[in-house]
């Protein structure tokens, strides 16, 4: 006999699921393009951060890829690394780290520029409907 007091319960009452395994699909959708060069889809955001704000602190590139210092550090370090970019106190405030993205950080620019096109073609959504489901979870985002 259901109990309709727990069909809040039910997977298929989630809007978190699939949600969740929607992203887990798309950002597992990238790793044949980005694992060649090395890269996470993690590195591959903070890429398009700064392919917009070559200069940027942590604390903003983190409220952008809405994540904390805990995980950018680490990531940050590697990708310091590699050569990508730079980071440095601020003169102003040596609380604030500032990030640059280097010439080898901006020449993988070209070599990323394909990656969204190749991704997008995997996906089975109409262009209007990727755009709608684009604001759609640009509005549940603002709604933290």
């Amino acid at each position: 006999m259901p109990n309709n007091e727990y069909d809040c319960l039910k997977l298929e009452n989630q809007l978190c699921f699939p949600l969740y395994a929607a992203a887990r699909n798309i950002t597992s959708a990238y790793t044949p393009f980005l694992k060649p060069l090395g890269l996470t889809y993690t590195q591959y955001v903070v890429f398009l951060v700064l392919f917009d704000h070559p200069e940027i602190n942590v604390g903003e590139l983190g409220k952008t890829l809405y994540l904390d210092s805990g995980t950018l550090t680490p990531l940050l370090k590697k990708m310091e690394s590699e050569g990508y970019l730079t980071r440095h106190r601020s003169k102003e405030d040596e609380r604030i780290t500032i990030v640059n993205i280097t010439e080898k950080g901006l020449e993988m620019r070209e070599t990323l520029r394909e990656v969204p096109a190749k991704v997008g073609c995997k996906l089975k959504l109409e262009p209007e409907e990727a755009k709608e489901l684009y604001k759609l979870l640009y509005k549940v985002l603002g709604n933290n």
